[in-house]
């Protein structure tokens, strides 16, 4: 009667040797893909919020180049002039002085 052996690399404790290398790589690669994507959304956001900052701006100065003042308020400028924003996510600190002097704008975002 033959008996069969088996290679080393075939066996019980050789197999699983072989295969902690692999595993263990695979896992850092799936860490680094993870952490690259939480990185990616993070900066995404903090983007969004001066974006958001810029078109404030822009709305504000192009309402006083059309009609000589300031707008009252954040409401006006989404009724008159199309501003869309997510409230849900955003806070918008608007204050006005005077019709002819630009407000001070500050957007809070918060998700941060």
């Amino acid at each position: 009667m033959k008996h069969f052996i088996l290679p080393n690399n075939i066996t019980g404790k050789s197999f699983w040797k072989g295969l902690i290398i692999p595993i263990l790589l695979f896992l850092c690669l799936l860490l680094f893909i993870f952490i690259g994507i939480r990185n990616v959304f993070s900066a995404s956001d903090k983007e969004s919020r001066q974006i958001l900052q810029d078109a404030l701006l822009r709305t504000t100065v192009q309402c006083y180049a059309i009609e000589g003042m300031y707008p009252p308020n954040v409401e006006y400028l989404e009724e008159h002039y199309g501003l869309l924003f997510d409230r849900n996510r955003f806070i918008i600190h608007y204050e006005i002085f005077a019709g002819n002097i630009p407000p001070d704008i500050t957007v809070i975002d918060l998700s941060e």
